[in-house]
């Protein structure tokens, strides 16, 4: 059974793709600006290291 909403997000993804030619970097600099033009607070939060020799979860 298909999800209505997970189908239109694809959808939405498809379209935005193909409106670069499927090119990551216009992608990315396209939801960058549209991310600065919403005036919303951007969280970025630091990389996390994981302890060595424990997979990361959800990896294995």
């Amino acid at each position: 059974m298909k999800d209505p909403i997970v189908e239109e997000v694809r959808r939405f993804r498809r379209e935005h793709a193909q409106r670069f030619g499927n090119n990551l970097q216009a992608i990315c600099e396209d939801l960058r600006q549209h991310q600065a033009a919403c005036g919303h607070r951007i969280v970025r939060l630091p990389a996390r290291r994981t302890p060595a020799g424990r997979p990361m979860r959800g990896t294995v």
